[in-house]
């Protein structure tokens, strides 16, 4: 079994875990492959462990096909692991060290026994397979970006800008002509994240939609919406600014004014590993503490 670790460099809190991961994977002839930035980080913490565990590192997973995707760390650490893998839909397990973690599938306390669990993964966790939504617009292929957004795309106005206004069309058919801080489009999966905070939706993760939701609009009547992922969104951003900011998971650029910008559903999914016995509706009774006393 090979394994492909991606992680925050931010483990000092963990790294007796992070140790009892890798002698129980060394014991159990895993193949491990780390991302570079994450195994500096090791080998300078624990380098007794690091040299004596057999890995590949590398910047890219390139020509390595792996097993399973461990993503070491909160919400944001699952994102960047979803581009690290790019188009393989490989599955990838959450270990969360962070706060939230709605993507992640196993607390830090349980990664020494994860080698042993991925022997029996078809017993212990199911599979949900999410959809991304894909970029397409002139400065994202000028800056050479990955295009795709596991959570949410935002326009937003910039730091000193006024309100932006972004003409929005559901494939050849127009919606509104949203005026307000910004547009945030958003995947399932990115229900539970800035989706969240601006009042848009909760979403089971597995439907094939997009959420449309306003940032501060300028007008009470302008509310989130719910669409099929079926057919392509396109934004024309205007106002006064001759510029806005383009967000994509949180890789951002700048964006002209009257640039369109196309969003559709990515042709490849992100496979996401949870424990088999905890459901949607488990994650957010626990995340948001519904029921509680």
């Amino acid at each position: 079994m090979k394994i492909a670790i991606y992680g925050s460099r931010r483990q000092h809190d963990n790294l007796g875990e992070v140790r009892a991961f890798l002698t129980a994977a060394a014991e159990r002839g895993c193949g491990l492959v780390f991302h570079r930035k994450l195994f500096r980080h090791l080998a300078e913490e624990m380098p007794d462990v690091m040299s004596a565990t057999d890995y590949d590192v590398v910047d890219e997973l390139g020509a390595h096909e792996p097993d399973y995707v461990v993503s070491l760390g909160g919400d944001g650490t699952f994102l960047r692991t979803a581009a690290w893998i790019g188009g393989r839909e490989v599955p990838v397990i959450g270990v969360n060290t962070g706060h939230l973690g709605y993507l992640a599938a196993l607390g830090i306390e349980d990664l020494a026994v994860l080698p042993l669990a991925l022997e029996n993964a078809d017993e212990l966790f199911r599979i949900e397979a999410r959809s991304l939504i894909e970029v397409d617009c002139p400065s994202l292929r000028f800056h050479r970006l990955w295009p795709y957004a596991l959570n949410e795309v935002a326009l937003t106005k910039e730091e000193t800008a006024s309100m932006i206004v972004a003409d929005t069309w559901i494939g050849d058919e127009h919606l509104a002509e949203y005026r307000a801080d910004g547009i945030l489009v958003s995947t399932p999966t990115g229900s539970t994240a800035y989706n969240l905070s601006v009042g848009g939706p909760l979403v089971e993760p597995e439907i094939d939609v997009h959420i449309i939701a306003p940032i501060a609009a300028h007008s009470l009547s302008m509310r989130p919406l719910v669409v099929g992922g079926n057919r392509p969104l396109r934004i024309i951003p205007g106002g006064r600014a001759s510029h806005m900011r383009l967000a994509v998971d949180g890789r951002s650029l700048q964006v002209e004014n009257g640039e369109e910008i196309v969003l559709r559903r990515a042709p490849f999914r992100t496979l996401v590993m949870q424990v088999r016995e905890r459901t949607f509706t488990d994650t957010l009774r626990r995340k948001l503490h519904w029921g509680d006393e």
